[in-house]
């Protein structure tokens, strides 16, 4: 998938993603273009790889008695434009050119709300469980689509959410290798 990804201008697609539509989403604010690209890491239930639960969280159809963890959760109304699972499989939830609802409070560089300029990529993972070679290999060639399609993002502005809300989240955590997605991006392999 890696080679062929690409950007459709228009309509804020990445291809070959797979399209599920999530509600959680809204208009940027007029004029706002993505300037921000945000690393997230997420499991549902927490720890447990492979199962719907993200899907669900995104699409607003979680089940409260699926899961104890889940009653918490079930009425968060979240997205991200895009959730990469641990096979390499691409899902984009929000058109790149829309807001999705991924950062919550946050802040960047002094400009707060980063959900109006940012662009948001679930990992499935956690802060601990090193990521999977096979979302690396799909991630470091996104995200030069990503560049290439919003030139005001450049390696430098590229981030995790623990970077933008510091005192409430700690994804995508020690575990992921910023290093190498760094080396990747430099097409270093």
């Amino acid at each position: 998938m890696g080679s062929q990804l690409r950007i459709e201008p228009e309509s804020g697609v990445v291809v070959p993603a797979r399209q599920a539509c999530s509600p959680n989403q809204d208009a940027r604010p007029p004029g706002m273009q993505p300037e921000l690209l945000v690393l997230h890491g997420i499991s549902l239930p927490p720890g447990e790889f492979g199962g719907g639960g993200v899907h669900a969280l995104f699409t607003n159809t979680l089940d409260p008695q699926a899961h104890p963890y889940y009653a918490g959760i079930a009425d968060l109304r979240v997205s991200a434009h895009l959730f990469l699972r641990r096979d390499g499989e691409l899902i984009q939830y929000v058109p790149l050119h829309r807001r999705a609802w991924h950062a919550g409070r946050s802040c960047w560089r002094g400009r707060e709300a980063c959900n109006d300029f940012a662009i948001g990529i679930e990992l499935e993972g956690t802060d601990t469980t090193p990521y999977a070679a096979a979302q690396y290999a799909v991630l470091a060639p996104l995200c030069r689509a990503i560049m290439y399609a919003y030139p005001a993002i450049g390696p430098e502005d590229i981030v995790g959410h623990s970077d933008i809300a510091p005192a409430r989240k700690t994804d995508p955590g020690p575990a992921f290798d910023w290093s190498f997605l760094r080396q990747r991006l430099a097409g270093e392999e």
